[in-house]
């Protein structure tokens, strides 16, 4: 790869589009205006060529001037078709986006057709040519990319509070509309600034995936904002990159592809919000919910009559709650390690901290059950299948609370012994 003059600023307006994509796309994807960006994009094609119509001129500035104007007439209208019929925002957005692109797409064809109209420069922003930027086109980007930082920065909690409570803002009184307008016009900026390098179908993906990846990452507005510039940054870079190296491979796409990479990445790995966390953690929830049933069942068993110190058989175990022996061992492993149990062949018994700990678990089931029957009058026929849901989600905080609430009851609507060991 030489490091030419269109490498050098494919490369600088790949980041900044997508530093500044990124950041405004966390404000789309919290609003809930996903596809407002995707018709933004298609709108402002048939801009592109009125303003080619109107004045004979391929220059970039006209170009994007009447892609502007065309993305704004596009966004009135959608709010019009929301304010003033009972078509909801979702088909409206729908049904403007189509209408938009199809006159684009009818007069792009027209004017292919025109003698005068050799359509070079405007099928560009259908799919993007990245390497067409010049040193202007780097200038005005670079303006763009400050402009949407400052507003961005000087408005941050005007513009979360939007995203966030609409309701809420207003009744504050700020001038929720004018924040609004203030968002989708620089999100209409961005989307015709990005179209000759990525294109109208591939727009809408560089402003929402580096926003929806950093998603995965964090729960803090600003936090995802850096999250979301820098992801959409690294794209582009890369993306460009990779354009330049691999023969044959466009700009836009590449870029696309790389913050998909990302995403795909996000939602997997993640903490908190992936798909392996949520798998490890469900397993986990899982592993704690056996272990507490097994303690549970030698409690119970102990409650029978054989004592609570007593040793209790595999086969019995088996028969409580239908499981395999082996099953009741990986989870009596566990626990014998934590001095909760011990265990002599196929014989298991509590130890004395073991019988605490169980204790605990029944009387949160118990506790809950007198909860169901008391305050929502449930039949005792009801009570047990909820209560061995509940039993393993109630903090010891909640159940110590739920205790009060109901005056310290000393049995359940069985008749039961609620244990006080935990109290």
């Amino acid at each position: 790869m030489e490091w030419t003059y269109t490498v050098r600023n494919v490369l600088v307006g790949s980041s900044l589009l997508g530093l500044t994509g990124g950041v405004l796309g966390c404000f789309a994807l919290l609003r809930r205006q996903s596809l407002l960006s995707d018709a933004l994009a298609h709108a402002a094609l048939p801009g592109v060529c009125v303003a080619f119509l109107l004045t004979g001129s391929k220059s970039p500035e006209v170009l994007l001037a009447g892609a502007m104007v065309a993305g704004i007439l596009g966004a009135f209208a959608i709010l019009g078709v929301i304010r003033n019929s009972r078509i909801k925002e979702d088909a409206a957005i729908g049904i403007i986006l189509s209408v938009f692109f199809g006159i684009g797409i009818v007069l792009l064809t027209w004017i292919q057709k025109l003698p005068s109209g050799n359509q070079s420069g405007l099928d560009r922003f259908l799919f993007g040519q990245a390497a067409t930027m010049g040193t202007d086109d780097i200038r005005l980007l670079s303006a763009v990319t400050l402009l949407v930082l400052f507003a961005v920065v000087l408005f941050f909690k005007e513009f979360k509070l939007v995203s966030f409570d609409h309701g809420f803002g207003v009744s504050l009184g700020l001038p929720v509309k004018l924040l609004e307008f203030g968002l989708t016009s620089l999100l209409v900026l961005v989307v015709v600034i990005g179209l000759q390098m990525v294109g109208v179908v591939l727009m809408v993906a560089t402003l929402l995936t580096p926003a929806a990846a950093a998603r995965q990452w964090t729960d803090r507005l600003g936090a995802m904002l850096l999250v979301s510039g820098g992801i959409g940054a690294v794209s582009g870079s890369v993306g460009s990159l990779a354009s330049a190296t691999i023969p044959r491979v466009p700009t836009g796409p590449a870029i696309v592809l790389v913050s998909s990479v990302i995403l795909v990445f996000s939602l997997m790995l993640a903490p908190r919000r992936g798909m392996v966390w949520a798998m490890l953690q469900d397993r986990l929830v899982e592993r704690r919910i056996r272990r507490e049933n097994l303690l549970k069942d030698l409690y119970l068993a102990g409650e029978r009559g054989i004592g609570f110190g007593s040793w209790v058989t595999l086969p019995i175990l088996m028969g409580y709650r239908g499981l395999s022996g082996s099953g009741l061992l990986r989870s009596a492993r566990r626990l014998v390690k934590n001095s909760l149990l011990e265990r002599s062949g196929d014989q298991l018994r509590l130890t004395a901290d073991g019988i605490r700990e169980a204790a605990k678990v029944v009387r949160k089931h118990r506790l809950w059950e007198s909860y169901l029957s008391r305050r929502l009058e449930l039949p005792p026929d009801h009570l047990h299948r909820d209560a061995e849901m509940m039993e393993h989600a109630l903090s010891d905080e909640v159940v110590d609370d739920l205790d009060r609430r109901l005056g310290y009851p000393e049995r359940d609507p069985h008749g039961k012994p609620i244990p006080r060991e935990a109290s």
